[in-house]
Formats: C-alpha cells, sequence, structure tokens
C-alpha cells in the first residue's frame, strides 16, 4: 500500500451558519468544489468526497462516499476517508475551504515521513486544525472506538493517538497569514470571498 496517494474532500456537514449546504458554494467562476478538486487530484493520484449527494460529483474523477458511521460531526467524516483510503495517509480538507498550498502537503508529507505518527496537523497555541491535515489508518481504533461511544471531538482523538503538530512558526513559512485555514461558516465569510480577487 503506497503511504501518500490518496485525498479526501469533506462536504457532508449540516451548513446551519451558512443556510444551505456549502457543497452549493459558488466562486464567480464555478462552484467552489469544482475549483479544489482539480487541484487535489494534481497531488493525489486518489481523490475521495465524502458526501451525502454523491450526483454532485458525477464525471469528475473521484470517489463519492457516504460516512459509514453518520451523525457526528467531522470526526465522521475523516473516520469514512481513512477507511476507504487507497493509501496508508489520507490528506483531509472541507469543501468550504477556498485555499490548497501544494508546498505545506509537500512539507507534512515530509514531516511524516521521518516521525511515522499516526496523524499530522497544524497547532496554533492549543487549537488544533483539523483540516489541511493527514490521518493514518493506525488511528483507526481509537477513531473507531470514539465514535462508537458517540465522541465526536477530533481534539481529543488526536490527544489519544501519535499526533504530529506542526507548529504555527513552522506554518506561517508557508501561510504568513494564516489564510490557508480560513473556512466559509457564514454568509458574511462568503460574500467576502465572492468579493476577493481570488474568487
Amino acid at each position: 500500500m503506497k503511504a501518500f496517494s490518496t485525498a479526501a474532500l469533506l462536504a457532508g456537514g449540516k451548513s446551519r451558519r451558512m443556510g444551505f449546504d456549502k457543497q452549493l458554494l459558488h466562486t464567480r467562476k464555478d462552484r467552489l468544489f469544482a475549483h479544489l478538486l482539480p487541484m487535489l487530484k494534481t497531488k493525489f493520484e486518489d481523490v475521495m468526497v465524502v458526501t451525502d449527494q454523491p450526483d454532485f460529483y458525477a464525471d469528475m474523477g473521484v470517489r463519492p462516499v457516504r460516512d459509514i458511521i453518520p451523525g457526528l460531526g467531522p470526526l465522521s467524516g475523516i473516520h469514512t476517508a481513512v477507511r476507504e483510503a487507497k493509501s496508508e495517509y489520507v490528506y483531509i480538507i472541507a469543501c468550504d475551504m477556498p485555499k490548497i498550498d501544494p508546498d505545506y502537503i509537500d512539507h507534512m508529507i515530509q514531516c511524516l515521513s521521518l516521525s511515522k505518527a499516526d496523524a499530522c496537523v497544524t497547532r496554533k497555541d492549543e487549537w488544533i486544525e483539523p483540516f489541511h491535515a493527514f490521518y493514518g489508518k493506525g488511528g483507526l481504533p481509537v477513531m473507531e472506538e470514539d465514535l462508537l461511544a458517540g465522541k465526536r471531538s477530533v481534539y481529543y482523538f488526536l490527544k489519544k493517538i501519535d499526533t504530529l503538530y506542526i507548529p504555527e512558526a513552522e506554518t506561517r513559512r508557508f501561510t504568513p497569514d494564516w489564510s490557508l485555514f480560513y473556512n466559509l461558516n457564514t454568509r458574511e465569510d462568503y460574500a467576502f470571498l465572492l468579493n476577493s480577487a481570488e474568487a
């Protein structure tokens, strides 16, 4: 099994603050996921979308998969992605995150290759960034134990396994303004994106 050939776009959130399904988010050019998926496909041989709307992704050359243990937030989606991955690790991004940095992906792969940890995430003070992160199959038993117990915290799951944390100072070499981790939670966030030069 290859180590780093799979990526997954999580697109199964309830989008309560946005008020509509984030899978429908558009830039001025196309749906947001239509911008993200080709970028993932340049870096990874196998690209999945964890979604309850697989028809959205027809003819896009990706694998739509449904949550195996649904209803427990991002941890449900991460679990499905890791279980269904064709490689030891899977790179995880959410469908409402407009940016991908190939150089930062390469940096995380290099760090993981040296450490052999079960996951690699970015940390800012005590806050962890659960996306733009790698999760490995070694963490599946703990993840499944948490989910079957109704536990949904990615933060506490990561504390139970061998997690490699990339510190803020190191990460800011790649994203000085932290915009790599920006996500669209509200209509105001969405309006800001549409008015930006990057939309």
